[in-house]
C-alpha cells in the first residue's frame, strides 16, 4: 500500500544510497589519489587538497571511519527496503529486496561514484576531503576500538601493522613509476637511468666504484722534483697521492696546480729546481672506509669543500680512492673531457650478435648500458660475477652459464679475468 510511510520510506533509502556512493567514492579518491599531486595542489592554496593530505597520513583509521560509515548505511537501506518489500509483496518481498539493493547498490554506490573517483582522485579527495575529516572525528572511539581488535587478530598470525609503511614505500613507488613510464616509452632511458642513479646514492658504498689502488698513480715523496713534475704533467689526473718508501704509506696528496706554481715560483727566485722541497705543498691525505655511502660521500665532499678521498679497509690497508666525479658519473653518466685519455670501449657488439666485455667493467653499468638485470649482491664487476658463479677463477676459452646468459672468458691476465663474450640465452 502506498501512503506517506512508504514515500518516506522510499526517501530514506534513496538518501542512504547516495551516502552509499559518497562513502563508495571517497575511498577510491583518497587512497588512489597521489600525495605528490596532492602536495602540489596544496601548494597552489587547495585546502581540500591539504585535508586530504591530512587524512591519509593515517590510512588505516581512515579506512577503518568510511568502511563503517558504507557499511552502517548498506546495512540501514537494505533492511528499510527488506521492510518495505515485504509489507508490499508479502514473504516474496526479501528476495525481491535482495534484487533490488544489489542492482541499486551495484550500480549507483559502487561502480559510478568509484569510476569517477578512480578517473578524478586528486579532485575527488579535495571534495570529499572536509566530510570525511568529519565522520572520522566522530567515528574515532569506535574506529579505535575496532583497530585494536583487528590488529590484535592479525597479530595471532604473526602480521605486524606498520602505521608509516607508505612513507618507506614512496622510494619503490618512484622506481616502479619511472620503470613503468620507460617500458611504455613515455621515460627516456637517460632520464631513467639519471633517476635511478640518484636515488640509489644511498644504498651503494664507495668500495663498488672506487679505482682500485692497482690502477692508482702515487708519486714518489723521495723521488727528484723534476721527476715528480714529468710524472705530473704526463698524467690526465690533477690530484696524486704521495707514498714513501712503500706505496701503501701513504703521506699525501699533491695537487698538480700547487706543484706548478710553487716550482715556478721557486725557479724565479735564482734557486736551482733540484733544491725544491716537494712535501711543501703537500697536502693532508683524506682517509675514508670502504664502506661510506655514495649519498653520504658526496655530502661530506661538499661540506669539505674536496673532491678527493682515499678509501682504507677495515685494518687501515689503502683500497683505492674515489673522486667526486666518481659518484656523479653514477648518476649523469661517464663525464669526459679534452683531457681524458682515449679508452678502449667497455662494451662492443660482435657481428654474430656477441657483446665483447671487460671483464673490469661494473655489473651496474653494463645493466645501464644494456637494459640487462644481472645480479650485482655478491659481486662489483662481471668478472667478480663469473668467479663468484664459477667457484673458481677459469681458464680461456671456458664457458659458464647462468642468470639467463653464456659467458665465455677471451682473456685472462694473471688471476684476473680481462674480457667476456656475453650473449643472453
Amino acid at each position: 500500500m502506498i501512503d506517506a510511510s512508504f514515500w518516506a520510506t522510499a526517501a530514506a533509502i534513496l538518501a542512504l544510497l547516495v551516502l552509499s556512493g559518497f562513502f563508495s567514492g571517497s575511498e577510491t579518491a583518497l587512497t588512489a589519489a597521489s600525495r605528490g599531486k596532492l602536495r602540489a595542489r596544496a601548494d597552489k592554496g587547495d585546502r581540500g587538497a591539504e585535508r586530504a593530505l591530512d587524512i591519509t597520513e593515517d590510512n588505516e583509521r581512515l579506512i577503518g571511519s568510511v568502511l563503517l560509515g558504507n557499511n552502517l548505511v548498506n546495512i540501514l537501506a537494505t533492511s528499510l527496503a527488506t521492510a518495505l518489500f515485504t509489507r508490499m509483496f508479502g514473504d516474496s518481498g526479501v528476495a525481491m529486496a535482495t534484487l533490488v539493493m544489489t542492482f541499486l547498490v551495484l550500480i549507483f554506490a559502487e561502480v559510478l561514484p568509484k569510476t569517477y573517483a578512480i578517473t578524478r582522485p586528486e579532485a575527488a579527495a579535495g571534495y570529499a576531503s572536509g566530510p570525511i575529516a568529519a565522520i572520522i572525528l566522530v567515528f574515532s572511539p569506535i574506529v579505535a576500538a575496532v583497530r585494536a581488535i583487528t590488529r590484535g587478530v592479525l597479530r595471532l598470525f604473526g602480521v605486524q601493522i606498520d602505521p608509516d609503511s607508505h612513507v618507506l614505500a614512496v622510494r619503490e613507488e618512484i622506481v616502479g613509476a619511472i620503470n613503468l613510464g620507460h617500458s611504455e616509452g613515455t621515460v627516456e632511458k637517460e632520464d631513467r637511468d639519471r633517476i635511478l642513479g640518484a636515488l640509489d646514492l644511498g644504498d651503494r658504498v664507495v668500495e663498488e666504484i672506487m679505482l682500485h689502488r692497482s690502477k692508482i698513480e702515487m708519486i714518489d715523496a723521495d723521488a727528484a722534483p723534476l721527476t715528480v713534475l714529468e710524472q705530473i704533467l704526463a698524467s690526465p689526473h690533477t690530484r696524486h697521492p704521495v707514498y714513501r718508501t712503500e706505496k701503501e704509506n701513504i703521506i699525501g696528496v699533491i695537487h698538480a696546480k700547487d706543484l706548478s706554481r710553487a716550482m715556478y715560483t721557486f725557479q724565479s727566485s735564482g734557486k736551482p729546481l733540484d733544491d725544491f722541497d716537494v712535501m711543501q705543498v703537500v697536502m693532508e691525505p683524506y682517509f675514508i672506509p670502504e664502506t661510506t655511502t655514495l649519498d653520504d660521500q658526496m655530502r661530506q665532499f661538499l661540506r669539505r669543500h674536496t673532491h678527493f678521498a682515499l678509501v682504507v679497509d677495515e685494518y687501515g690497508s689503502l683500497e683505492g680512492l674515489i673522486t667526486l666525479e666518481d659518484i656523479l658519473e653514477e648518476i649523469v653518466g661517464e663525464i669526459t673531457d679534452e683531457f681524458d685519455p682515449d679508452e678502449e670501449h667497455e662494451i662492443e657488439r660482435s657481428p654474430d650478435g656477441h657483446f665483447l666485455i671487460d671483464g673490469a667493467m661494473t655489473i651496474r653499468d653494463l645493466n645501464r648500458a644494456t637494459d640487462w638485470n644481472l645480479p650485482d649482491e655478491e659481486a662489483n664487476t662481471i668478472a667478480g660475477l663469473v668467479i663468484h658463479e664459477a667457484q673458481m677463477i677459469p681458464n680461456e676459452g671456458q664457458v659458464f652459464s647462468f642468470h639467463g646468459f653464456r659467458f665465455e672468458v677471451l682473456k685472462r691476465e694473471g688471476n684476473r679475468i680481462a674480457q667476456l663474450k656475453i650473449h643472453p640465452l
